[in-house]
């Protein structure tokens, strides 16, 4: 066994490592929080009534069956190590309510999983979701992200470029308007995945296209300003794979150069990373020949938006550490920087929570 009973593996990639899963969601969350959430909006029917935060009452127990059958087991069966956990994506909503709203709900949110990485502290870090509502200032997201990391040891944010649920009415990611929260970011050295939430748009289905298309929407965005001149040690994490980036790669490249951009590579070589939440050997083969290795993390987004068994397989469609064990395309060094290193750098507050363990 490896420290603090990690298990060590050395199989295809011929030494002891650790896998490091950079995209996990508590989706099975217990049922109270969600009653919570149910009131909550339900209040915002009476909006002449004092607004208070209210209670969440979830036992350890309950944490623990809500994991031991879903996270905890796909870990054990799959072989990851350390799940870097966020609240559900999908149940941010910011376009509920208001700051308040979000504020509250946020703020539970945020405690339970810290009570999660409190119980199984060898298996998951947190990262935060912020208090953002639509054409609200930042104020609370910054005090929150500052409470998380601080008091709460959390490593990373989720940051959602599109509070309205689908309609886009905040202004691109490189607008000044974000920059207080790039420069707490900033200071805390904690990098933030780019994730939407909830889609409340009839033309954009939530995981299958509200969420490709943010990370795209994203990626162009970053593409055409110079965000990472203002902000060189700023990190973002591009999730489900870049979304089309790396499908329409030349696309882009193109683009870059009619715009006179910098090329790609130097475009997000300190700045901009991908998980390999892609669902099928095909996509992750194409991911890994066209983005630098240096850029991809290993993330599965288990028990999330795809939860079945691929009937072509016999495997569930999210098993993604399934895939790249079966390249062979990739050296052993490379894949220890996708399943661990490049983590490791994207996400450096992890290093005190989990230490590395030399390889044997």
């Amino acid at each position: 066994m490896g420290r603090s009973g990690r298990s060590g593996r050395s199989g295809r990639l011929g030494r002891f490592e650790m896998v490091i899963d950079c995209h996990g969601h508590y989706t099975t969350a217990p049922k109270a929080l969600q009653t919570y959430r149910d009131a909550q909006i339900a209040a915002l029917d009476h909006p002449s009534r004092a607004r208070t935060k209210g209670a969440v009452n979830i036992s350890d127990d309950e944490i623990r069956d809500s994991l031991e059958g879903a996270q905890l087991k796909f870990q054990r069966e799959r072989g990851t190590d350390v799940t870097i956990f966020s609240p559900r994506a999908s149940a941010m909503a910011h376009h509920i309510g208001d700051v308040t709203t979000s504020q509250h709900w946020s703020e539970h949110c945020n405690d339970l999983i810290h009570r999660v990485c409190a119980l199984y502290p060898n298996k998951f870090v947190g990262v935060c979701q912020l208090p953002q509502s639509p054409g609200a200032p930042l104020d609370a997201c910054i005090r929150e992200l500052e409470r998380a990391v601080n008091e709460l040891g959390f490593i990373g944010c989720n940051l959602n470029p599109d509070p309205s649920g689908g309609h886009w009415t905040a202004p691109p990611l490189t607008d000044r308007s974000w920059y207080p929260i790039y420069e707490k970011m900033v200071e805390l050295d904690v990098p933030a995945m780019v994730h939407v939430s909830s889609s409340c748009n009839s033309n954009f289905h939530a995981t299958g296209a509200h969420y490709i298309n943010a990370d795209t929407t994203a990626f162009m965005q970053f593409l055409t300003a110079d965000l990472f001149k203002d902000f060189p040690t700023l990190r973002f994490i591009v999730p489900h794979g870049g979304g089309a980036v790396p499908y329409h790669w030349g696309r882009y490249r193109g683009l870059a150069q009619d715009m006179k951009r910098p090329r790609l590579d130097d475009l997000i070589r300190d700045n901009i990373f991908f998980d390999t939440c892609v669902y099928h050997l095909a996509g992750i083969e194409l991911l890994l020949k066209i983005v630098p290795v240096d850029n991809i993390l290993f993330g599965s987004e288990m028990v999330g938006a795809v939860r079945g068994i691929d009937p072509e397989t016999g495997h569930y469609f999210d098993d993604t550490k399934r895939y790249l064990d079966s390249i062979t395309t990739v050296s052993e060094a490379d894949k220890r920087k996708i399943f661990e290193e490049n983590a490791r750098r994207v996400y450096p507050r992890i290093n005190a929570r989990i230490p590395a363990v030399a390889g044997v």
